[in-house]
């Protein structure tokens, strides 16, 4: 789809999207209306999209999305946030946040079912919910978050790799792999050949897990496994296009700098070469892993500037799956007062929109969400 279309289909999407998804009633939700079961899910009417891990940081960020009209929900459209009850979370308090803000258009889905590793990539106790949730959704985004753990992918666990949070990402790559099958079960028939066109988007660990999902690996450090680097000194040293994350942080200063930093992606598909209007976005990164062995079906879609860490792909066979590295839905990205420090002896704050406006930055991410919300219309 080309930019012009993405254009006329959103704007045409804004002036049919439904007053509910304001985030203003004033009608305060109880706790049972708020957290709801699958079965009940299904018996509503409209579709949802469906987001992970719906912290309260989570639900803060895509409900500006939408009041600020850069995530386009189409009428009638819901957002479910779906997580594992075993998660290291107390989803309370994300049941609060929406019932003291009146966000009626948020519900929670708990899923209680346990996954064990070695029912991962298989049909699993979790499976008709996977089934049920894909039969009412309009699209899902797949969050950021820490390290998946390697046995997942089969390998050994690196003295670099945090593992904070298993039950999130057996619950998340297992559901993955339902939606788009892989090597670890070639057999298995995904729900995504008798529903091609859903729009699925992982970001920073969602990429990861789209990956992992399929039967892919992952470098476990990038300044070690790729840059050959084993000191923080080392990796400033570099050129800010080979961070991925603030190391400025690693010196006790993490309270007061911005834990991402900006570099900029090179695409090489024609959907985010499109979008990015063939330029070299300065993007949000905040990761030390990236995507190493790729699964089955995932083609790169971009690079980092300097060609050695996966940026974006996209999944062969169904065209609306896709995955980026960096994080297009922090609102930093759309506020020109929302300041932040980089380095510990910057003496003011700085916003996204004063360093990389228009070209350099700000159009591709606002390009990049006309593209998603579109998406969840078809």
């Amino acid at each position: 789809m080309r930019i012009a279309q993405i254009r006329l289909l959103a704007a045409s999407m804004l002036i049919t999207t439904s007053v509910l998804h304001t985030g203003c009633s004033t009608n305060t939700r109880s706790s049972g209306e708020i957290t709801i079961g699958v079965e009940e899910l299904c018996s509503k009417d409209g579709k949802s999209l469906i987001i992970t891990h719906p912290t309260v940081s989570t639900i803060k960020t895509f409900d500006k999305l939408v009041k600020n009209g850069l995530l386009v929900l189409p009428n009638s459209t819901r957002i479910v946030g779906i997580y594992h009850s075993g998660e290291n979370y107390d989803y309370a308090l994300s049941q609060q946040y929406i019932a003291e803000n009146a966000i009626d258009y948020f519900y929670l889905l708990p899923i209680k079912p346990e996954i064990t590793p070695d029912s991962i990539f298989h049909r699993n106790a979790c499976s008709g919910i996977f089934e049920k949730l894909v039969s009412t959704c309009a699209g899902i985004i797949f969050t950021g978050g820490p390290d998946i753990p390697p046995s997942i992918y089969s390998e050994p666990t690196s003295l670099l790799t945090q593992i904070t949070d298993p039950e999130r990402h057996s619950m998340e790559i297992s559901f993955l792999f339902h939606l788009l099958g892989g090597r670890r079960d070639t057999l298995f028939k995904p729900l995504l050949a008798d529903s091609s066109n859903l729009a699925v988007l992982g970001i920073c660990l969602g990429m990861q897990s789209i990956n992992v999902a399929a039967g892919g690996t992952l470098y476990q450090d990038i300044p070690t496994d790729i840059y050959h680097l084993s000191t923080v000194e080392s990796v400033l040293a570099q050129e800010i296009n080979q961070q991925h994350r603030n190391y400025n942080c690693s010196y006790g200063y993490e309270e007061q700098l911005l834990g991402g930093t900006f570099h900029q992606v090179q695409f090489s598909d024609e959907l985010f070469s499109s979008i990015a209007a063939g330029k070299k976005p300065f993007v949000l990164s905040s990761h030390h892993q990236c995507l190493k062995m790729l699964g089955d079906n995932i083609r790169v879609a971009g690079y980092s500037a300097d060609g050695k860490v996966v940026e974006a792909i996209r999944h062969n066979k169904y065209k609306n799956v896709v995955g980026v590295q960096f994080h297009p839905e922090a609102p930093l990205l759309y506020d020109r007062n929302e300041l932040f420090l980089i380095t510990p002896n910057q003496q003011s704050g700085q916003s996204y929109l004063n360093l990389y406006p228009g070209e350099s930055g700000e159009n591709f991410h606002r390009e990049f969400w006309r593209w998603f919300s579109a998406l969840l219309v078809k």
